[in-house]
């Protein structure tokens, strides 16, 4: 019978690991994953290596690479000196400081706004039909406004 050398495992665990990654996303077993991967390399390397030796092996370079992701590359993907590259998935923070005219009038703090082609529900103090409001604040896809002064 044919038997399959141990590097081959360590290496179907990576991609496990690194494929568990893809299907849930947060940076974590991919970098396992990685460790996994050289696991299979030092043991193609060296293949008399013992099932703790391994494990001890494993679990350090598992350790060293979520560390390397976390004091090192994370800080890097994190900084952004583009003010619109930080809300370039969230269209309403991008709208704070414009204009728009209210088409349904704001009663009990709720109406609603045209913006470009479209409406948006905004909150604020009430309002009628017409008035030009100032977007001051953003909660999820609601507006917070004000009305500007004429």
């Amino acid at each position: 019978m044919w038997a399959v050398p141990l590097h081959y495992w360590w290496w179907v665990l990576a991609l496990i690991l690194i494929a568990g990654e893809v299907l849930a996303p947060g940076f974590f077993m991919l970098w396992i994953g990685i460790a996994a991967a050289v696991m299979g390399v030092v043991t193609w390397v060296v293949p008399g290596l013992g099932a703790l030796a391994q494990a001890v092996l494993f679990v350090i370079l598992a350790f060293i690479s979520c560390l390397a992701y976390w004091k090192f590359l994370r800080p890097r993907l994190a900084r952004h000196d583009d003010p619109a590259a930080r809300t370039l998935s969230r269209r309403g923070e991008q709208m704070i400081g414009q204009r728009y005219v209210l088409v349904e009038a704001i009663v009990n703090g709720r109406g609603k706004a045209r913006v470009g082609d479209g409406q948006w529900l905004v909150a604020g103090p009430d309002l009628p039909v017409g008035t030009e409001v100032e977007v001051v604040g953003v909660d999820g896809s609601l507006l917070k406004v004000r009305a500007v002064a004429a």
